[in-house]
């Protein structure tokens, strides 16, 4: 058996970020149940290029992630597929927690008050993340949260689906390009949990093979045909 490239936890209300490259799956694992993973995604070697939400759910008329779904830049070119889910759905719509949404839900608490135990907001640690990387708060896009579902009511009213992962769930993306990927795994701001409870989740990049022409996730639409091509046309 290959020993994967990365095996690793990120833990409760931390981030990570990394490159994962063309033929490199990333599976991320619910541990406890009850996690939320904000991610964003950039193209490696010119990050102004980056996940674009409204672009894959118009070309896939979908409003969720799930297996057989491929995540769009705004380019036009797969950045990456979803190719295995337990879970079933995945938000990409309501964004990820401000300092002032933590602090209104459940209370602040700074890291000189409470050490490890503080209450950060998910935009500074992904902003923290993004300098890493030469970037900054021009940077930021719609996310996509794994692990977690909101659904819309008749008159558009948005609502947190308690439980909708559980311990041992997992979701894996399949890279079609080289791949900045960043990881924050502060809880959701429409989260109703009363007390704050961020989760670990685990993280494993492996070898894989590329998208065959027969790939599910390529011919689920003619829209991901032309996403694929677009994607092939800039490696060469």
């Amino acid at each position: 058996m290959t020993e994967p490239i990365l095996d690793a936890v990120l833990p409760p209300a931390a981030t990570l970020s990394r490159v994962c490259r063309r033929g490199t799956t990333l599976t991320l694992t619910d541990i406890e149940g009850g996690a939320n993973v904000a991610c964003l995604l950039y193209r490696d070697g010119d990050t102004r290029e980056r996940y674009c939400m409204p672009d894959t759910l118009k070309a896939q008329h979908i409003s969720r992630i799930t297996s057989g779904v491929a995540l769009y830049s705004d380019m036009g070119r797969v950045l990456a597929s979803v190719v295995s889910d337990s879970v079933g759905w995945h938000d990409t719509i309501t964004g990820h927690a401000t300092q002032a949404i933590v602090d209104a839900n459940w209370g602040h608490a700074s890291y000189q008050e409470a050490r490890n135990d503080w209450r950060p907001g998910a935009r500074d640690q992904l902003l923290v993340e993004l300098a890493k990387h030469g970037m900054d708060r021009r940077d930021l896009v719609g996310n996509i949260n794994f692990f977690t579902k909101v659904a819309v009511g008749p008159e558009g009213e948005l609502s947190f689906v308690a439980g909708n992962s559980a311990a041992g769930d997992h979701v894996t993306l399949r890279f079609e390009l080289d791949t900045l990927v960043l990881l924050c795994s502060i809880p959701h701001p429409l989260d109703t949990a009363e007390a704050w409870a961020p989760k670990p989740v685990g993280v494993r990049v492996e070898a894989a093979p590329v998208a065959a022409a027969d790939d599910v996730v390529r011919l689920a639409c003619p829209e991901n045909e032309r996403g694929f091509i677009n994607s092939e046309a800039v490696l060469a």
